[in-house]
């Protein structure tokens, strides 16, 4: 079975999951990590936009806890998160000379039991840093770098959220994953007028989440179990597309946690050519896919040696660029190639050809064709403060897929698959307006009508 990973619920304030091994900057100039230094840690930026990337130590006054979060700045400063019993203390660390300096920003009180805090994936520009409070009723959404007077709240959600994707170039618009009712469903906070808007409804009885979206093309990447109840699946869309999401059987790798982190960007209009990296952890480790939704099979790569799990960043041309240390090499990148074969150029809702996929030093690829699931949806983002209208379906765009079952190194036969079409009586219904509160419940639009829909086109 594939497994996609969803942050599971805490009750310390703090979440124990695994992370990536370092965060990097919405634009790929920067990156921080916490550094070993014997039995130690200590802040490390790394700057990734010159010929050569290099690191920079940011020890402050102290060590640092292993729990600690970083998170890099645009101007290259670093965002401290220490958390200390029921209040979070924030700082920006930067060097100065010899030393580092330390410009402390304030605290978040989490009182109530039960509450966490995360900081939330670093925001377009680089100007502000968010972090997201989630309590067993209700959520809030604090700016805690980057304002006038220290740490703000800024908005609050009804119910639990989790996730956090940014869907717009400017940092105003974040989805979250929101568990209410017993359901997860992702919604949409305009932190400009603090107004929730839905945006991913597959089925009624679905948990469906967020897991990356890319601005520039519209491609979303969605975790649910609408095609295959009780597992969890990863699947497309389009934002701004009334085409049902398509949940490609080359992303179903067996007994596997398959991870995406990183789309590649300046694909405008072009979301099927997108290339998707993906972090997979199975029995024989952890190694590196790539994928494009207009092709039908996964690329499986050895990861580089050291690799900050879960780390990287594509550039626009389709190179993956990978952030790795050794004890020969403290601070480097490593480079995988995205090529484009001929599925760049299928045509919307027909599978093309794989195109090839290579890192430096050779690089082996798993897969055999097969075929996409394709689970209509209600989903869309309603203009803030006003009554969205139901529609069917929902997200999406062209659909392939492929097969892979088995980690890298062998190539195991899978046969032929044909794409079983979906009927309209076979399409999960809207959600009753008894799930909603209020006389005139608010009910998703199609994505084309959302604020972002105009950005692309299908």
């Amino acid at each position: 079975m594939t497994v996609c990973a969803v942050e599971p619920p805490s009750t310390s304030g703090v979440v124990r999951v695994p992370e990536a091994g370092c965060v990097i900057t919405a634009d790929g100039s920067y990156a921080a990590r916490l550094a070993p230094a014997g039995d130690c840690w200590f802040a490390e930026r790394w700057t990734l936009d010159g010929p050569e990337p290099y690191a920079v130590p940011l020890p402050g006054n102290q060590p640092e806890e292993p729990g600690t979060g970083v998170q890099p700045m645009g101007d290259g400063r670093v965002l401290v998160h220490r958390p200390s019993a029921e209040r979070h203390l924030f700082s920006l660390l930067y060097p100065t000379g010899p030393g580092t300096g330390e410009l402390p920003l304030g605290a978040v009180e989490c009182p109530e039991p039960g509450a966490r805090l995360v900081l939330l994936p670093p925001a377009p520009g680089g100007a502000r840093a968010y972090a997201l409070v989630s309590g067993p009723r209700s959520s809030s959404v604090w700016l805690v770098a980057g304002g006038a007077f220290g740490p703000e709240r800024l908005a609050e959600v009804p119910g639990r959220c989790s996730g956090g994707v940014w869907l717009d170039g400017t940092g105003r618009l974040l989805a979250l994953d929101r568990e209410l009712g017993g359901r997860t469903k992702t919604v949409v906070l305009d932190l400009e007028r603090a107004v929730v808007s839905p945006l991913l409804q597959i089925a009624d009885d679905s948990d469906d989440r967020l897991l990356l979206a890319d601005p520039d093309s519209g491609l979303l990447l969605i975790s649910s179990d609408a095609p295959s109840p009780g597992q969890e699946r990863l699947g497309w869309g389009v934002l701004g597309s009334t085409l049902p999401v398509r949940f490609p059987e080359c992303l179903r790798l067996p007994d596997c946690v398959v991870t995406p982190f990183a789309i590649q960007p300046g694909q405008v209009l072009m979301p099927e050519n997108c290339a998707v990296g993906l972090r997979v952890d199975g029995a024989f480790g952890t190694w590196v896919g790539t994928w494009r939704p207009a092709e039908r099979r996964v690329r499986h790569l050895p990861a580089p040696e050291g690799w900050l799990a879960g780390a990287g960043v594509w550039t626009p041309e389709g190179v993956l660029r990978l952030p790795y240390a050794t004890r020969t090499t403290p601070c480097g990148v490593s480079h995988l190639s995205a090529a484009r074969g001929d599925a760049g150029a299928a045509e919307p809702g027909r599978t093309g050809e794989t195109a090839e996929v290579g890192r430096t030093g050779g690089a082996e690829e798993v897969g055999s064709t097969g075929a996409a699931e394709e689970v209509g949806s209600t989903a869309g983002m309603a203009e803030p403060g006003s009554t969205a209208r139901a529609v069917e379906p929902g997200l999406a765009g062209a659909s392939v897929a492929a097969r892979t079952a088995a980690p890298p190194g062998g190539r195991p036969p899978a046969p032929m698959e044909t794409r079983v079409p979906v009927t309209s009586a076979a399409r999960p219904t809207v959600p009753p307006a008894a799930r909603a509160a209020g006389p005139a419940p608010a009910r998703p639009v199609p994505l084309q009508q959302a604020p972002l829909g105009r950005l692309v086109t299908n």
